[in-house]
């Protein structure tokens, strides 16, 4: 009699409160398949997302306007369970949005950016100060949050509690920040009640370096964001990544080697000072060079497409990681035999299809 008591009473909270968690932290497999198929629906190109099947429970109810880089961002709800998924379109094939990847210098991960005379973008990534993220797609979360957080507010207003964030590729990395992004929102109390978030980004680059991605880790504990990835896609190998001793913790022994040189004897020291040297200084060439090409030179680029854009100062590193809880889809013999390397084709491994191909082999149903 209890159990049946306790039965009509779950009923009833169910009916009576539509804001009963949906979502659930931890990898599954069916939610990453969802994703690949929203993913296939939005994309025009359909050798890209051919042959990739869709959830009919997930309806496409919004598509944003093309803004900043040509990004763009669509929604699509399960009415039924009240999830929301914001999918962040990837890379497209002209120069301009090519650009979001290539202006790839380090800025805080904390600051203001003015992307056009009507959008400042105000974001905190992380409070650390040692905390940076990529430029160029700082920029792209900020034209995107311009639309996409209200969408997210009116949601919020009709019921929705439980939110999706995804996106491949480009979108995998504008993802990451767009994560850390609303749980900054969140933390402050745009929400009055608790939402959920929960992040597929998939086949993404790194986003920012090691302080950033320890921050984005902390954030989403507990299983609540991943990066999916096939074992032969290039591009979560990039950004280029050059380290230096300024990309320690301030109590790394590295930080401040030369005093510790000037404390040996001759000529130890000057032995010590010369295979020091050797290491750092070319690193921190390379640096200063990435951050004239992909900082400097690229920014000027980026003004050409947003006159009004006004970029924050950018930071001497470009120590870049990778962030966030990896599902490996590993590549075997069978998958090399199906997706063989051909180096004419540097997406074959990148696309829709593969990824589809190693999931449900490694996470049969």
């Amino acid at each position: 009699m209890k159990i049946k008591k306790f039965i009509i009473l779950m009923i009833v909270l169910a009916t009576v409160n539509p804001c009963i968690a949906q979502l659930s932290p931890g990898f599954f497999p069916t939610e990453y398949r969802d994703f690949l198929g929203i993913t296939a629906a939005s994309v025009p190109d359909t050798t890209f997302g051919k042959g990739i099947p869709q959830n009919p429970n997930l309806e496409k109810i919004y598509e944003s306007p093309k803004v900043g880089l040509e990004n763009k961002w669509y929604l699509f709800v399960d009415e039924n369970q009240k999830i929301a998924w914001f999918t962040i379109r990837g890379t497209v094939n002209n120069p301009t949005s090519w650009l979001a990847n290539f202006y790839s210098a380090m800025i805080p991960a904390k600051g203001e950016m003015q992307i056009t005379d009507k959008n400042t973008f105000e974001y905190n990534f992380s409070e650390n100060p040692k905390a940076a993220v990529h430029v160029g797609w700082t920029l792209s979360t900020g034209a995107l949050a311009e639309t996409l957080v209200p969408k997210l507010d009116s949601l919020y207003n009709s019921g929705y509690r439980d939110f999706m964030i995804s996106g491949h590729s480009q979108g995998g990395a504008i993802a990451y920040l767009m994560t850390a992004h609303l749980y900054h929102l969140r933390e402050i109390g745009r929400w009055e009640e608790p939402i959920r978030i929960k992040t597929y980004s998939s086949a993404g680059p790194k986003p920012g370096n090691l302080f950033f991605a320890y921050h984005y880790e902390y954030i989403t504990r507990g299983g609540w964001a991943f990066n999916i990835v096939n074992g032969a896609d290039w591009v979560p190998e990039s950004p280029f990544s050059v380290q230096t001793v300024n990309d320690f913790n301030t109590s790394n022994p590295f930080t401040d080697a030369r005093n510790f040189i000037k404390k040996q004897k001759f000529p130890k020291n000057l032995i010590f000072k010369k295979v020091y040297n050797s290491m750092d200084k070319p690193t921190k060439k390379a640096e200063k060079k990435f951050q004239k090409y992909l900082g400097f030179y690229a920014g000027k680029e980026v003004t050409k497409t947003l006159p009004s854009y006004r970029s924050p100062k950018f930071l001497d590193s470009n120590h870049y990681t990778r962030a966030g809880n990896f599902i490996v889809l590993y590549p075997d013999l069978d998958y090399y035999l199906l997706y063989p390397d051909e180096k004419e084709k540097i997406f074959k491994h990148h696309a829709l299809q593969p990824y589809l191909y190693l999931l449900e082999k490694q996470y049969p149903q």
